[in-house]
């Protein structure tokens, strides 16, 4: 038997996360010779969680309260360190527990990988819920990543990661920025299925223009001795241009190519081993529970 172990992020929202485990466990009992359990980070929550009944279908629910708030991103490479070295399982699935990662698709993301036994699963976005702006923004956030990277990212956190590959990602410095970046540079192969974007169970997305704009920008400090090569064959190749048409267009399109280096050199720093490797320390308490 198989054993899967899904990993989700939760900052107060505790009445949405009861929703999915409930459409999980309706969804998972469907699913023969394999094995559920699900590790909850909880980012230092300021809402008390209170939940737990256990869905019966779910062998177990540990739950890890850290002690400092750090964001949905390292929540997430905490619970890859943390599984790395302390839990039993064949493979481990990422989602968020809001609804938008929609529990439907676990299906899918299960099946292929007991098919494609030795590849992680990532769950590639065809459709998304959100309005026009933000749609058109995340658009061109993928045009500029493949401009700049050669990168074609077009999935988040929603996947379904080996423990070969789990335990690999687990001593990335780029994780701790950005979780679909690292799994993009890193892992050489993996399958995917079709995603849809689903809708917040409860209340508006977090996920702000600003945010989206970090998001990018975390996902493309990854790849940043590309974007800074890339850059300076771009600001050759203008000067050239300049040289033969002078025009003005050319030297302020050079100074946004410098600008645009220097800001993904300043996001790279967010990336930090030691910080990954201590995160552990920020652990406050640790509750299992089960049906």
């Amino acid at each position: 038997m198989k054993k899967f172990k899904i990993l989700i992020p939760v900052y107060n929202d505790w009445e949405s996360l009861e929703k999915l485990l409930n459409e999980l466990d309706k969804i998972i009992q469907n699913l023969k010779g394999v094995e559920f359990s699900v590790l909850i980070i909880d980012d230092a929550s300021t809402v008390e969680n209170n939940i737990f009944k256990v869905p019966q279908n779910f062998k177990s629910i540990k739950i890890i309260k850290m002690k400092l708030n750090q964001g949905h991103a390292r929540c997430i490479a905490f619970g890859i360190k943390y599984l790395s070295v302390n839990d039993d399982f064949d493979y481990t699935i990422l989602m968020d527990g809001d609804g938008e990662d929609r529990p439907e698709e676990i299906t899918s993301l299960v099946q292929m990988a007991l098919k494609h036994q030795i590849k992680s699963v990532v769950a590639r976005r065809i459709k998304r819920s959100e309005g026009v702006i933000f749609r058109s923004m995340y658009e061109i956030h993928k045009l500029i990543t493949f401009i700049f990277t050669g990168k074609k990212i077009n999935f988040g956190n929603y996947s379904c990661l080996t423990k070969k590959d789990l335990k690999l990602l687990s001593n990335k410095k780029s994780l701790w920025s950005s979780f679909s970046g690292s799994v993009s540079k890193h892992l050489n192969e993996t399958s995917s299925i079709n995603s849809i974007r689903g809708i917040r169970y409860f209340g508006p997305s977090k996920m702000s223009l600003y945010k989206l704009i970090i998001h990018s920008f975390s996902i493309i400090a990854v790849f940043k001795e590309k974007v800074f090569l890339r850059s300076v064959m771009l600001i050759i190749f203008l000067s050239f241009l300049n040289f033969e048409f002078n025009n003005i267009l050319f030297p302020i399109i050079q100074i946004f190519f410098v600008i645009f280096c220097l800001v993904i050199f300043v996001v790279s720093r967010r990336e930090n081993l030691s910080a990954l490797n201590n995160s552990p320390q920020n652990q406050k308490q640790i509750s299992i529970h089960t049906p």
